[in-house]
């Protein structure tokens, strides 16, 4: 059973900065493309970040692109989401997610594409 747990997520003044954690079990977990999702009350889901199952291909948000990074630690089961330069705009639930086929070659960037998903952490900017 694949489980995904999120955390790191709290409340912090704009400008400031905070790292998400995605702890997987269940799975191989360097076999498989991880995703970064966020969603702000009466918002669809939105793709935040995606790294490649071998972490070697990332891809960001227009909106977070020189902000946020995405990176994982396929010994520790871990993916990580450092933001940086946090805007009250990025106030979310964020969500971890994970794709079923291993090696997936194309990039993910729809909530379609993923198959499992976490509990969300709040994130919370204050201006």
């Amino acid at each position: 059973q694949v489980q995904l747990v999120e955390s790191g997520g709290g409340l912090v003044q704009a400008g400031g900065s905070l790292r998400l954690s995605c702890a997987a079990s269940g799975r191989t977990f360097s076999s498989f493309t991880m995703g970064w999702f966020r969603q702000a009350p009466g918002k669809e889901r939105e793709f935040v970040a995606t790294i490649s199952w071998n972490g070697i291909r990332t891809y960001n948000a227009d909106s977070v692109k020189g902000r946020f990074t995405i990176s994982k630690d396929n010994a520790k089961n871990t993916v990580y989401l450092q933001m940086n330069s946090l805007k009250p705009e990025d106030t979310a639930v964020y969500y971890c997610a994970s794709v079923a086929a291993p090696y997936r070659v194309r990039v993910a960037t729809t909530p379609d594409e993923y198959d499992y998903w976490g509990q969300g952490t709040q994130v919370t900017v204050s201006s």
